[in-house]
């Protein structure tokens, strides 16, 4: 702890993280990270001479003794959580932990916008900083006059929501749904019940408060079996009163769990309206983009197999006289395991229940799942990797279409995006 103490009075002077050498701004301090194809030591000398003030690093052939700039430790990731820890308990505001397989991170900007119509330092999740690193550097990035903070939490294994919940220390916290996601890590969908209830277990031991939508049994179950009492109950039917920008009526939902969290800390109604109707997704989620000759509906940052299924049956029911005809552009949902090939043909075959004229499948996963329903080939494509779908598209593009692309991130269906 003395260390932490230490390294924390140093913060306090230059109160900037950065765990990428190149990205290194004057003043920064330097967490040398470790991953399994890097070594943030061995760029430890180059941030300082970029400009970092201090370098925290783990391994004694990288530490110069002589300059006092190189902070050795045992571990560095240690370290940033346990920093990041210190840090919100020294400015201490009420902090509000967001979690879910589907919407976490819409959620999460709609309860920003909504609780910055009240609190003028809100502090919350930038981008996707939702990991065992990005939640430490979200905490870190809380300034010292911030009086609420919204703390985004991604998990892809059982023992990970509870390390951030050991970091973060949440007074509040809200799971948008438990779906099938991650479910390698996970070891299935109660591995999946199991990991994101961690979140309402340390609410429950440390009487926290937590927001459940009262139509969702699987929440309230979980709630029921940690004993978490202390609930503000809401009804995903409030999401249909007010209007957005957002495509899909499962945004519904997450408009309805940003409007809870206002109402619970006291934003006016007039502003609630306001917040919601003027946020503008953005980053391939929930967008609906015009184009020259099409309509996209663009939500490719991240696909599973309960979002890719709530996509598809919405698009479905869309309808768009101007551009009527309609193609489906899927990727892969990744990290399903031994579920994966099922999951897949469930998730094909409910595109085919449709009635769009064209289903372009992006991915092995897809392929292989392809290879089953041999009687619709004139209307599936399939295509390995994005670079053969651009290909593809480059020389056709379809045209008078309205366009839904939706797949994992990886898989990179938002290249193909301009091409229309």
């Amino acid at each position: 702890m003395d260390q932490i103490l230490k390294i924390y009075e140093r913060f306090s002077k230059h109160p900037h993280i950065t765990t990428d050498s190149r990205k290194v701004e004057q003043g920064d301090i330097f967490f040398a990270l470790k991953g399994d194809n890097f070594n943030g030591n061995k760029f430890a000398a180059t941030a300082l001479d970029a400009g970092a003030s201090f370098a925290v690093i783990d391994e004694e052939d990288f530490f110069v003794s002589a300059d006092d700039r190189y902070i050795l430790v045992e571990d560095v990731l240690t370290t940033l959580q346990q920093l990041a820890r210190h840090h919100r308990r020294t400015v201490n505001p009420t902090i509000l932990a967001i979690t879910g397989t589907n919407g976490k991170t819409t959620t999460k900007e709609l309860t920003a916008a909504v609780l910055s119509k009240k609190f003028e330092n809100l502090s919350y999740t930038r981008g996707n900083l939702n990991n065992h690193i990005g939640v430490p550097l979200t905490l870190l990035s809380i300034p010292s006059d911030c009086k609420m903070a919204i703390v985004e939490m991604g998990a892809s294994a059982c023992g990970e929501i509870e390390l951030l919940c050991s970091i973060a220390e949440p007074n509040y916290g809200l799971i948008t749904n438990i779906g099938n996601a991650h479910l390698e890590g996970f070891g299935g969908p109660e591995g999946v019940k199991k990991g994101k209830g961690e979140l309402y277990e340390f609410l429950a031991a440390h009487e926290g408060v937590c927001f459940v939508r009262e139509e969702d049994s699987v929440l309230i179950e979980i709630a029921d079996k940690k004993e978490l009492n202390n609930r503000i109950k809401y009804s995903g039917k409030e999401g249909e009163k007010y209007d957005s920008n957002l495509i899909g009526e499962y945004n519904k939902l997450n408009i309805a769990a940003a409007v809870a969290v206002g109402r619970h800390f006291g934003v006016s109604e007039e502003d609630i309206k306001c917040a919601i109707g003027c946020y503008v997704p953005t980053n391939n989620r929930s967008q609906r983009r015009e184009t020259e000759h099409n309509t996209l509906i663009i939500d490719c940052y991240n696909a599973n197999p309960s979002s890719m299924k709530a996509s598809i049956e919405n698009f479905r029911a869309l309808q768009n006289d101007l551009h009527p005809e309609k193609i489906m552009i899927l990727g892969d949902m990744l990290e399903l395991g031994e579920w994966s090939h099922n999951t897949h043909k469930e998730i094909l075959e409910l595109a085919l229940e449709s009635d769009c004229k064209k289903i372009f499948l992006v991915g092995k996963n897809f392929a292989a799942a392809a290879e089953e329903f041999t009687e619709s080939k004139e209307r599936v494509s399939v295509f390995q990797n994005k670079e053969i779908l651009l290909d593809a598209l480059a020389k056709s593009k379809p045209t008078n279409a309205t366009i839904l692309i939706k797949g994992s991130h990886s898989i990179g269906l938002e290249h193909c995006i301009n091409l229309f």
